[in-house]
Parts: structure tokens; C-alpha cells; sequence
């Protein structure tokens, strides 16, 4: 059987965009009529009939999505909230309603996100699963309601989540274990923060960079793994408190946006001379630490492009009725105090911006949204 023609088809045979095909489609304004004329022209003459999801989307006043994240300690979780608006803004759609509910910290307050999502009637969840185990049982009911679930991050493995959307977490985690091993020239022990090993992102990253190590650099070694639990002073005490454990430390790799609490904890204790520290992510306080030398280099895992295309995989599925990756993963950008500045000036796509939820500075990744 051939497959079906979608809104894709027509934007690609007029080269315009998919938000023009959508509009015309559904008679939304701020469509030139001659645009317009010409895109249901093409739709008939390619044989497209808008499928159930389509006509679903389209019969409703507002479409609700609840965006379900973590509140977070630096400006991680507001760029994806920020690409997640600025993707429905991009696709020029009126009848999307964006309801967000973040939760203080990891393990508090997701389960209650979801449920509140769900008894006020959302019709799709972008979200963060940081407890994939116990939210598998409220994925596979809402599943069975009929709501698609985007995952944005980290994975909810078999938990019948429509699609994810994260940066390769293999690729980091096999990265970090090189730069460091490099920088230490093979030699000595090191360690890996993360926030709970029962986030698959986390995870991931950690045993990536333990196999990369032993095969790469077999004349190191993973002393230690910290939990911090993305809590700053749970972060900085048990930092203070693998640096006494392990004095002669070489590296660290820190998995998470958690990063400012451990590069405190070593300066304070008189060590981060002698660390080489790998990072992820960027923001201002990190910026500083890269320029001064403190930090060897950070992982960028674009966090606005993950927002972006988490919704942009979402409309899709409610539009067409299916999605066209279940899985996308995106290139973390490798950031040096040699490219930092090139970075911020943007030609590695980073812009320093405010945020209009915290009043924190952040960093846009947009222009960098190839995926």
C-alpha cells in the first residue's frame, strides 16, 4: 500500500513551510489567500485527507500539553521550556494550550505532576521521567487513554512513551572519559557525579564513560560514584567529602547542570589546582570557571533544540497520527576555553539571553538546531 500523503509532502512540493501547510489547512490566519488557494490546491491534487489525529486536533478549542519538568538549580530546564514555546510559536498554531508544572527536586513531586495533568484533562505531556520505574504504570494508562507522551532528556524505557528526545548520552559519557584520560595522560584515579543512577540518562553517561575508560585509557580508574540528588548542599558535602577520600584525584566528570556545588567544594579544600574537571552544559557561573582555566572543558547538551524538537515530534504525532522517530538523539557540542568565546559570539550557535521565567541569564542553542 502507499503511503499516505501528509502536510510534509505539500510543504515540500510548494517549499514552504509545514506551519504555512498547517494553516491553510485549517483556515488560520495570517495566511496570504494566494498561498493559501495554492496549498489546498496542491493538497487535492496529491490525494491529502487529513487523518483522525488531524481532525481530533483540529474539533478541539484548545489542545492541552502539560510540560512536566524539573525546576533545576541553573537555567537547563528553562531553555527547554523556552524551545518548547518557541517551537509552537514556530508552527503557528492557535489552538495548543502549554500548561507547566515543574517539580522542585528529583524524586518529589513528578508523580503529582502527572496526576494533576492528567485530572485536568491534558491531551498530551512533554516530560521529564526522573523516576522512570514507578511513573512506567501512569505512562501505560495514559497510553491507554489515548495520550501521547514525549520523554525530554532521559528515557522511560517500556513504558509505551510515544517518542524521546536527548542528547546522546553514549557519546557524552565516552567523551568526557577521553578528554580526561587525555588531559591526565593516562594515569590516575578518577571519579562521577551524577544526580540518581535510577535516571537512565544519568545512568548511561556514567557506564559509557567507564567502559571508554578502561578501553581507552586502562592506566586510570573509576574510584567513586556520587549521588547528589540535584541538591546543591547535598552536592557540595559529599563532594568535600570524595576529595578526602581520594587526595590524589585527578579528574572528575560531572554528568549534570549540578556542577557549580563540586568546583566550590575542590576550591574550598584547596584541590581544584590539581583536578582536570569535565562539566556538561553552560551558564554564566560555568563560563567563568572555563575562562580561569578551573574547568577543562564542558558537554553542551543544547537544551532549547531538545525542547523544540520534543514538541516539534508531539504536533506531528497529532497532526499526521504518527511520529517520524521514536528516538531522537542529538550531537552534544564540545565546549574548550578555546572555542568558549567563539561559542558565546555565536558561531557554534550559543547566545547569552535573559530568561522570562527566573531572571537568570541563559544560553541559546537554537541556531544550532540540526538534528
Amino acid at each position: 500500500m502507499a503511503r499516505p500523503i501528509t502536510v510534509y509532502d505539500i510543504a515540500a512540493a510548494l517549499d514552504v513551510s509545514t506551519g504555512t501547510v498547517h494553516r491553510a489547512l485549517r483556515n488560520g490566519e495570517g495566511i496570504n489567500p494566494l498561498t493559501k488557494k495554492k496549498v489546498l490546491s496542491m493538497a487535492k491534487s496529491l490525494g491529502y485527507r487529513p487523518n483522525l489525529a488531524a481532525r481530533y486536533l483540529s474539533q478541539k478549542k484548545k489542545t492541552k500539553i502539560s510540560i512536566n519538568t524539573l525546576q533545576g538549580t541553573t537555567s537547563f530546564w528553562d531553555d527547554v521550556r523556552d524551545g518548547i514555546e518557541e517551537e509552537a510559536k514556530a508552527q503557528g498554531i492557535d489552538s495548543v494550550q502549554l500548561e507547566f508544572r515543574t517539580f522542585p527536586n528529583l524524586n518529589e513531586g513528578d508523580e503529582a505532576a502527572f496526576n494533576a495533568a492528567m485530572k485536568n484533562g491534558s491531551d498530551a505531556v512533554i516530560m521529564f521521567p526522573s523516576r522512570p520505574n514507578l511513573l512506567r504504570g501512569w505512562l501505560h494508562n495514559s497510553r491507554r487513554s489515548g495520550i501521547p507522551v514525549v520523554c525530554v532528556a532521559t528515557d522511560a524505557p517500556d513504558s509505551g512513551r510515544l517518542a524521546l528526545v536527548s542528547v546522546d548520552t553514549n557519546v557524552s559519557g565516552s567523551l568526557a572519559a577521553d578528554l580526561i584520560g587525555r588531559f591526565c595522560h593516562g594515569v590516575g584515579s578518577v571519579a562521577v557525579t551524577l544526580s540518581d543512577r535510577g535516571i537512565t540518562e544519568h545512568a548511561e553517561k556514567r557506564d559509557s564513560f567507564q567502559s571508554t575508560l578502561e578501553a581507552l585509557h586502562p592506566g586510570m580508574k573509576l574510584v567513586a560514584t556520587v549521588e547528589d540528588h540535584d541538591d546543591e548542599a547535598e552536592t557540595y558535602a559529599k563532594s568535600r567529602e570524595l576529595f578526602a577520600s581520594h587526595p590524589d584525584l585527578a579528574g572528575i566528570y560531572i554528568t549534570t547542570e549540578d556542577s557549580m556545588p563540586v568546583i566550590r567544594a575542590a576550591r574550598d579544600m584547596g584541590v581544584l589546582g590539581k583536578l582536570t574537571i569535565i562539566t556538561t552544559d553552560l551558564f554564566p557561573a560555568l563560563v567563568h570557571e572555563i575562562r580561569n582555566g578551573a574547568v577543562a572543558a564542558t558537554i553542551f547538551q543544547r537544551p532549547r533544540t531538545q525542547g523544540r524538537m520534543a514538541f516539534r515530534l508531539l504536533h506531528e504525532y497529532l497532526v499526521e497520527g504518527q511520529v517520524s522517530s521514536q528516538k531522537l538523539t542529538l550531537s552534544p557540542h564540545l565546549i574548550t576555553r578555546g572555542n568558549l568565546e567563539y561559542f558565546l559570539k555565536g558561531l557554534s550557535g550559543a547566545v547569552e539571553r535573559s530568561s522570562p521565567r527566573r531572571g537568570s541569564h541563559v544560553l541559546d542553542d537554537s541556531a544550532s538546531a540540526t538534528a
